[in-house]
């Protein structure tokens, strides 16, 4: 109840029960992931290769070899030459690298080869990345010693016009 003083007017207010809420899809998904969907943007891409193949090579090659004074550049490049998840992770990767003062201090640098590449069976444009690479340092000890190792990373490609492949998603496995 509420009472305006000095007019004598009482007006009356009732609590009503709050109105039922239809609950959208999206709010559902979003209390269960805790994410909320958005419409990715439409990117572009610079470039991009003739087959899938070719695209997985290139960018893997591109990828592990790597000095403390490229791997900055070299990941900003990947990221443009890609599309969604694979170019949100050499965009961050980039920024951590530039970050990174024991890069520089130490020397590191990465070298490899790309020694198999293989459809995944059931995953349409997606492909099994195998590499044997060797992480070295000019100024430091930690890699002295050290052999090749073999790494796997799952890629996969997506088409763009006119017709190229580019990487959509790349996820390193070891």
């Amino acid at each position: 109840m509420l009472v305006l003083a000095g007019c004598g007017l009482t007006l009356h207010t009732a609590t009503a029960p709050p109105a039922p809420t239809r609950t959208s899809a999206l709010v559902e998904h979003a209390d269960r992931t805790h994410e909320v969907p958005t419409p990715a943007p439409r990117q572009t891409v610079a470039g991009g290769w003739r087959s899938p193949v070719e695209a997985v090579e290139v960018f893997a090659t591109t990828y592990i070899n790597w000095t403390a004074a490229t791997i900055a550049s070299r990941l900003r490049l990947l990221a443009q030459a890609s599309l969604g998840q694979a170019r949100a992770a050499m965009t961050l990767a980039a920024g951590e690298a530039q970050r990174d003062g024991t890069l520089q201090r130490s020397g590191i640098a990465n070298s490899g080869v790309v020694e198999a590449i293989g459809p995944v069976r059931g995953h349409a444009d997606e492909y099994a990345v195998v590499t044997r690479e060797l992480t070295t340092a000019t100024n430091s000890t930690a890699y002295a010693g050290l052999a090749p190792t073999w790494h796997v990373a799952l890629a996969t490609v997506t088409r763009v016009p006119p017709g190229l492949w580019v990487l959509s998603a790349w996820q390193p496995e070891s």
